[in-house]
């Protein structure tokens, strides 16, 4: 008979599962051996926050209280009757990691195909799920009563995530609902096949063999591994590749390290998939273990190439997993490498768990572990980034076993490597023999037998290229009332720029002014610096998006900087003045921006270029690239609020970023996935993007890229022009006139043409020559290593006690806390859980915060309770709210001088770790005393 300490343990153990799985109103009203108060505290979380917040506090509630004989079977019978049967499976007799991964699999093709099926007849097919009974009673009703107060789609919705929530074999019994129902063509989509007749592994069945009263036994697994197979592509693992990408491979199916650099759109990845695929099967053949790790830099991007590529193709021959930030993973990534055969993971989590190796732990990974890395996006791997961090490891080992060999020592395995990239660039170069270079240190950083390149002939698709450059504003009224303003604080604060307003340089002037100022205590300075940064940013929006898109901006702005405000402000700290400047002009600006004639020239400029592409073409698809989040939104609800568009069938909306870095809501993976995929079924035909889309996400085929008053480098222009890959495809920038947009393009398109040559001159030089060069770089970065990891441990000698450093408010220099008050969650979070700390700052929503499905949520941000100055966010750490600090909201006293800190590893500190079990301790005895009072 297990212990109560077993039956705890296997709680924890399945804890990221439950969470998912109990719905907690129903399950408290079958529980008897948690107090009524304590009810009442799990029902209000549920209420005021969410239902995974409750869930959190239930298995806190069940883990750290003590409860009488049978409270366990009790927990089991609660989960059941309260129609979570699936997590009482979890709790009572775990189901085996197959059954697991063949739901897994159910509830993730539900998840990719919800657009289509929010399309159901929401409550014929809630009613056919109740009597097949994949819906409890109270799921029905909560199902029917969203329907009615929220409309179709939002019941739908209700529906798919209570379904998911049932035991193994609800997949067969929806599908068989769907039938019922007459959604011919959601099963369809769900299938690849009709009802009457659809694949399941190599027979054919009807859909009675799969109805649950025939008494068949269906698996979920073989089903979705061969109705994807159906719905999208070639059967197993049948990779074809074109002449141009064999050549490619060629070496790196000789077991070489080599470059792959192939145009955006010319099947890279696909490559990568046939040469993961050979490398397995020899190692197979040769009785060796393959471990293949696929690297990417951006958490989109581990999903997409899962989905679309690696488990597509070879899911029936090796077992492939994902693990990235927003993973729902919650073993050890150890233990996900060594029970499957191809990982794809975001660079940073392999980097993290080689360091853990290397630092002795026995949870660690290890390069010997793995015999092949694919590295996506390869030309990120220069100084100070992850991928060279995990290369310098291996140029490490590498040049150790030269060594080991020479003393007849045993060597140590390293992985192959295989690297992919659109353009390597030039890293700035000016001349040919420096971009030579840059090349050669890529490709030594990766330690490349060769740089490949293709002759794509027929396949390529190079889009016409035009430049539009828009007229210079006659009248800017608007912004001339905006530069008055900022005049007038200049004279005020005074402040003395040393460059014209509205620039990138005024940008850089003006935060150096607001940091000195905050050194100074110098609150007057302080706040009109800030303030004249917010007004400088809405010039620029005026020169790019339209004018009342910047007056709202600014409006906002000040709004919620006076909602901070818990007193009048006294005029010597700059706020009254300054707040008096955008009031008293409020009118004005508002009038200005309902003028049309006074907006700016290039957002005509751009509205010509999309009115030409949709009425010249029959399916006209593209996207434009802007700077900015806050633009794309601002482009995407200007394109979406003009009649003219509507008329020529533009159906618009924007993608952004995930990080949560500015002020404007970023968007999850999900919210991402959901937008590119109307893109690619024409439900939408118009993508307004930053530049998170430039690189490496899989967008469908368009016919026009615009690039709007955007020029970065060659990197990103090839990486963006590569966007259209249809046939007669077009590719422009839009730039204002005197921006210095068009000649930043000309010398990125003079970069190009040098990186091809570079490219072509390093390719010809001879092996031996070759290999010396790279062998010379990779001594030098690992000696540059080297004395970085010595200057490391110097400053990590001198790391004073925390008692040395103090932090005080950036907005009105109130004491916050001393270091003694701050410890560090997993050597990243440091957090104040003191509880004095908790009286001094308020706490607000943050808005642009996404989900994430880690150990740890954030819910909000907290701020001075004084002067509304943001400290940083308040995390929930394993169902316990800490405060966690932004060391740049901060102001910090160290050595008795103030100094503006960036990051935390600026400062020479040891903080201690959090003590997680020391600290849910003391609350569960804090909170038995109050109950006992």
């Amino acid at each position: 008979m297990a212990s109560e300490n077993d039956k705890i343990n296997l709680i924890k153990d399945f804890t990221p599962r439950l969470r998912k799985l109990i719905e907690v109103e129903l399950v408290l009203d079958h529980l008897d051996f948690i107090g009524k108060e304590q009810k009442d505290l799990i029902r209000t979380k549920a209420k005021t926050q969410s239902n995974l917040k409750a869930v959190d506090l239930l298995i806190e509630t069940i883990i750290y209280r003590q409860h009488p004989d049978g409270w366990f079977r009790e927990f089991v019978d609660a989960l059941s009757a309260g129609g979570c049967k699936h997590a009482a499976i979890y709790v009572d007799c775990p189901p085996s990691p197959s059954v697991e991964a063949e739901n897994d699999y159910c509830v993730r093709l539900i998840e990719l195909l919800s657009p289509s099926l929010l399309r159901m007849k929401t409550t014929e097919v809630c009613h056919a799920c109740f009597a097949e009974e994949i819906l409890s009673r109270e799921d029905l009703e909560i199902v029917l009563a969203e329907c009615q107060n929220k409309g179709n789609i939002s019941g739908a919705r209700e529906l798919l995530k209570r379904i998911v929530r049932f035991p193994p074999g609800w997949f067969s019994t929806f599908l068989n609902v769907l039938k019922k129902t007459e959604h011919l063509d959601l099963f369809k989509e769900l299938t690849g096949d009709t009802p009457d007749d659809f694949l399941i592994g190599n027979a054919v069945m009807s859909v009675a063999d799969v109805d649950n009263s025939s008494g068949v036994i269906f698996s979920p697994l073989q089903y979705f591994t061969d109705c994807t197979t159906v719905a999208e592509g070639p059967e197993k693992d049948d990779i074809v590749l074109r002449d141009y990408q064999m050549a490619v491979a060629k070496p790196a199916l000789e077991g070489k390290n080599i470059i792959i650099c192939l145009p955006t759109g010319s099947g890279k990845t696909r490559v990568a998939v046939y040469i993961t695929k050979e490398h397995l099967d020899n190692r197979r053949r040769e009785g060796r273990q393959g471990k293949v790790v696929i690297l990417v830099n951006k958490v989109p991007l581990v999903e997409q190439h899962y989905s679309t590529e690696f488990w597509k193709f070879l899911k029936h021959k090796y077992k492939v997993e994902r693990v990235s930030g927003d993973s729902q993973l919650k073993i050890s990534f150890t233990e996900i490498v060594q029970k499957n055969d191809i990982i794809i993971c975001t660079a940073q989590i392999l980097e993290n768990y080689l360091e853990r190796a290397h630092s002795g732990d026995d949870d660690g990974i290890k390069l010997s572990d793995l015999s092949l890395i694919v590295i996506d996006e390869c030309h990120h791997t220069q100084k100070g980034g992850v991928y060279n961090n995990i290369m310098i490891r291996y140029l490490k080992q590498k040049h150790k076993n030269v060594k080991l060999k020479k003393d007849q020592k045993e060597t140590v395995a390293i992985p192959q490597i295989l690297g992919l990239t659109a353009s390597p660039g030039v890293g700035g170069a000016k001349k040919m023999e420096k971009a030579e270079e840059h090349i050669l240190r890529i490709c030594a950083n990766l330690d490349a037998y060769k740089i490949m390149t293709g002759d794509l002939g027929e396949n390529k698709k190079e889009p016409h290229k035009n430049i539009a450059t828009a007229e210079a504003r006659k009248e800017d009224p608007f912004g001339d009332v905006i530069k008055g303003i900022m005049n007038a604080i200049h004279t005020h604060a005074e402040l003395n720029p040393t460059c014209d307003v509205g620039t990138q340089n005024y940008e850089q002037w003006v935060v150096q002014k607001e940091q000195n100022a905050a050194k100074e205590e110098n609150q007057k300075v302080r706040v009109c610096a800030e303030h004249l940064r917010q007004y400088n940013e809405a010039l620029y929006q005026n020169n790019t998006i339209r004018m009342c898109d910047a007056f709202s901006f600014l409006e906002k702005y000040f709004d919620e900087e006076l909602k901070k405000k818990v007193a009048p402000e006294e005029d010597c700290d700059g706020h009254s003045r300054s707040f008096a400047f955008f009031y008293y002009n409020k009118v004005k600006l508002q009038e200005l921006a309902k003028n049309p004639q006074y907006e700016n020239n290039s957002l005509f400029k751009l509205r010509t270029k999309i009115l030409q592409e949709f009425t010249s073409r029959e399916k006209a698809r593209g996207i434009i690239f802007t700077k900015t989040r806050r633009s794309a939104i601002a482009l995407a609800q200007w394109v979406q609020e003009n009649p003219k568009f509507q008329e020529v069938g533009v159906k618009a909306c924007h993608v952004i970023g995930g990080g949560d870095q500015s002020v404007v809501k970023p968007m999850t993976a999900a919210e991402q996935r959901d937008v590119l995929n109307k893109f690619r079924i024409a439900e939408v035909n118009l993508l307004i993007a930053t530049t998170v889309a430039e690189e490496g996400l899989d967008i469908a085929e368009c016919n026009f890229v615009i690039r709007y008053c955007l020029v970065t480098n060659e990197i990103a222009m090839i990486q963006a022009r590569g966007r259209g890959r249809a046939e007669d495809s077009s590719y422009t920038l839009v730039a204002g006139e005197g921006s210095g947009v068009a000649e930043r393009e000309s010398v990125n398109e003079y970069r190009e043409k040098m990186m091809s040559k570079a490219i072509e001159k390093v390719k010809k030089l001879n092996q031996e020559e070759y290999e010396n060069r790279i062998k010379e770089y990779q001594i030098q970065a690992i000696m540059e290593e080297r004395v970085r990891t010595t200057k490391k441990k110097q400053k990590g000698l001198k790391k004073e006690s925390p008692s040395k450093v103090k932090f005080s408010c950036r907005g009105c220099n109130k004491p916050v806390c001393s270091g003694e008050d701050i410890e560090i969650i997993e050597n990243m979070h440091r957090v104040n859980v003191k509880p004095q700390f908790r009286e001094i700052f308020i706490q607000r929503e943050n808005t642009t915060l996404a989900e994430r499905l880690l150990d740890y949520d954030t819910n909000g941000f907290i701020a001075c309770k004084d002067c509304g100055q943001r400290w940083g966010s308040l995390m929930l750490y394993r169902s316990i709210e800490c405060p966690c600090l932004d060391v740049k909201n901060l102001l910090v006293t160290y050595d008795e001088k103030k100094k503006n800190i960036k990051k935390w590893n600026e400062l020479t500190i040891q903080f201690p770790a959090f003590d997680y079990a020391e600290y849910a301790r003391n609350m569960a005895e804090s909170s038995e005393d109050e109950e006992s009072m």
